[in-house]
């Protein structure tokens, strides 16, 4: 969107609160008589925070706007049902929660706002070769060029594990795991936890802020002394981050799995510690 700025398209941000969920009261004030779409994310992947996505796409529908959420933090963890956000469109990528290789992911999307799109990438013309141009249907008017065969055939081997394991455990494990990493971390007074403090409405991401420390001093000790891997910085988020207050040391992020275990939760909390009096 920032990009599209050089091209004449203009944006607003949604202002949130301070465990970064959006404020649907304040929205009303950011459609304007050229406003088109709205674009949410599902869940925050600097905080983790899960958006009201229902009221969202409520709220589009009301104004005549086309609504695209991005699902990327939370398809294959929590249930993501374009007829229960009213959503013209769901995008998602492979290599999150849904276990499948980096470079494949894709979007659902209605006809009636796939006609109001054009491609940003062209190239073969699907099932249509004898053209010179860009079939209009579905969906070879976005399937461009050679598809990766190899990412899709990983990611679909990676949704017939989560049908196998089903979402709700997957969502269970990693919640009991993010409910004993919180608990054990928030009465420490040199430690702020970003977004919400429990369990409802967030994610298995945990953002911790080191106050008076250097966040990357914290990331790059755990990796080093405990081999254990976080992400450091501002996320590709710089707005989340100033709005949370951690631009720009930006924040400690922590991201559970199904495959994560108490013993190294526990491990962990342990390290941060250590780290914290050794630093």
């Amino acid at each position: 969107l920032h990009q599209l700025l050089d091209k004449g398209i203009t944006y607003d941000l949604i202002p949130a609160d301070e465990e970064g969920t959006i404020l649907i009261d304040q929205m009303e004030a950011l459609v304007k008589p050229n406003t088109q779409l709205i674009i949410c994310t599902h869940a925050s992947n600097v905080c983790g925070t899960v958006n009201p996505l229902e009221q969202v796409g409520a709220f589009a529908k009301k104004h005549d706007l086309w609504f695209v959420v991005d699902g990327a933090q939370t398809a294959g963890v929590l249930p993501v049902s374009m007829k229960a956000f009213q959503a013209d469109a769901l995008t998602f990528t492979g290599h999150k929660s849904l276990l499948g290789p980096q470079g494949v992911g894709g979007f659902i999307i209605t006809n009636e706002f796939s006609q109001a799109l054009e491609s940003l990438i062209v190239g073969g013309t699907g099932s249509h070769s004898e053209s010179e141009v860009q079939p209009e249907m579905l969906p070879d008017k976005f399937e461009s060029g050679t598809p990766n065969t190899v990412g899709l055939y990983g990611l679909s081997a990676a949704l017939k594990y989560i049908k196998s394991e089903g979402i709700d455990q997957i969502h269970a494990h990693e919640m009991a795991l993010t409910e004993r990493f919180i608990e054990g971390l928030q009465n420490n007074s040199g430690i702020r936890i970003l977004g919400k403090k429990g369990l409802v409405d967030r994610t298995a991401v945990v953002a911790l802020d080191f106050i008076g420390m250097d966040n990357a001093e914290i990331s790059y000790y755990l990796d080093k002394n405990y081999g254990i891997s976080t992400r450091v910085g501002m996320h590709c988020a710089p707005h989340a981050h100033k709005h949370l207050g951690t631009f720009p040391q930006g924040a400690v992020r922590f991201s559970f799995s199904y495959f994560n275990t108490v013993e190294e939760v526990d491990l962990a909390i342990e390290a941060i510690f250590k780290l914290m009096e050794m630093l």
